[in-house]
């Protein structure tokens, strides 16, 4: 049986990291139909659009792809296409695991072992914001002072927090799912109802509804500010955590930094009927095409991949290669060695020399 994917080659680093993943997963056995569809900077010089709709087709007719990371402007410039990606697809849930691999060097822990599942399609990423000394602006803070009585700043911007219920239903959903389908023990919900009682409270009360229907799960929940600390404390005591769009940003970083960097961070974007797998991190523009970049991130979201397609057996083949060559050291990018500056780390290509190598040995 071979699987289509459509392969999304993405900017900056991602064509190598994408081509470097593309090996080792074709490395295992499983046959692949690959539809390469260009997204982001790319596809804005070529077709206009960061989002053409012929790639849109593509993932919508294979059901599954393969995404390496596209340039997000700050400040200015087009908005996300990551965001505008999830939303028109509606990929809901955002599935990052986070776990030691032995031989990190940079790993400040050994035992860490968790999932970040974030909510991915409102929140404060639902985009709609406005712009200071806009007349919407000026509409919205004359609105805000006549329910309220609150006199905001004539210079504000705003940009709009939106919690529905049935976005929180479905992720907080999703993560239970996940966490009895990987023999997984517990899942925690993460807010700030504290002080955002409406938005946050609202998330946290239907998080609570929805642990009601697994009593086989422990449930528990945790200020955002409270996991920050205790995630650089004791992180162990964590398994699965779902959290809010914005949240699950920084939560998400924060957690790769536990288990090593983002070089060793995978991802997913799931919904009902598609699957987008990428890494965690940005396309790191000025290390484009220079053999550089570590893509064990994008490796390891192929691995989910391959979970997600059923072909758990070369998931695990892979995964355990990969933990191979991390473990011995040699055949790694500079940000996994002892010394970033050390002349013995290897480019993007070598790093999938050595997995394929392992995977054929098998």
């Amino acid at each position: 049986m071979h699987h289509r994917v459509t392969l999304i080659p993405g900017d900056g680093i991602g064509p190598e990291v994408a081509q470097a993943t593309q090996r080792v997963l074709e490395a295992t056995g499983v046959q692949f139909q690959w539809d390469t569809a260009i997204i982001g900077d790319q596809a804005q010089h070529t077709f206009g659009t960061t989002l053409p709709q012929s790639a849109l087709d593509s993932i919508k007719r294979n059901k599954v792809a393969l995404k390496a990371p596209l340039t997000t402007p700050i400040g200015s410039g087009f908005r996300s296409v990551n965001v505008a990606l999830r939303q028109t697809l509606d990929l809901y849930a955002c599935l990052r695991p986070y776990k030691v691999y032995p031989g990190v060097q940079h790993a400040p822990y050994k035992d860490v072992d968790i999932v970040v599942v974030r909510e991915n399609t409102e929140d404060l990423y639902s985009g709609i914001e406005f712009a200071k000394d806009s007349p919407e602006a000026a509409q919205l803070l004359e609105f805000v002072f006549n329910a309220t009585g609150e006199k905001l700043r004539t210079d504000s911007a705003v940009s709009l927090k939106v919690i529905s219920q049935a976005a929180s239903r479905r992720i907080v959903t999703f993560a239970f799912e996940y966490a009895r389908q990987n023999n997984r023990r517990k899942v925690t919900a993460v807010h700030k109802a504290n002080i955002l009682k409406f938005s946050d409270g609202l998330f946290l009360d239907t998080a609570r509804q929805v642990a009601e229907g697994y009593p086989d799960m422990e449930f528990t929940d945790i200020l955002v500010d409270a996991l920050c600390m205790q995630l650089v404390r004791r992180p162990q005591q964590f398994d699965v955590l779902v959290l809010p769009n914005f949240y699950g940003d920084f939560i998400s970083d924060l957690c790769a930094g536990l288990v090593g960097g983002l070089g060793l961070a995978p991802g997913a974007n799931i919904g009902d009927n598609i699957a987008v797998f990428e890494p965690t991190h940005g396309s790191a523009p000025k290390y484009a095409a220079k053999n550089k970049a570590n893509p064990m991130a994008m490796m390891l979201s192929g691995v989910m991949m391959l979970r997600h397609l059923g072909e758990r057996d070369s998931a695990d083949k892979l995964e355990m290669s990969i933990a191979e060559v991390i473990a011995e050291g040699k055949d790694v990018t500079y940000d996994l060695k002892p010394d970033p500056a050390d002349s013995t780390a290897v480019g993007t290509s070598q790093v999938a020399d050595a997995v394929i190598e392992k995977v054929k040995r098998g």
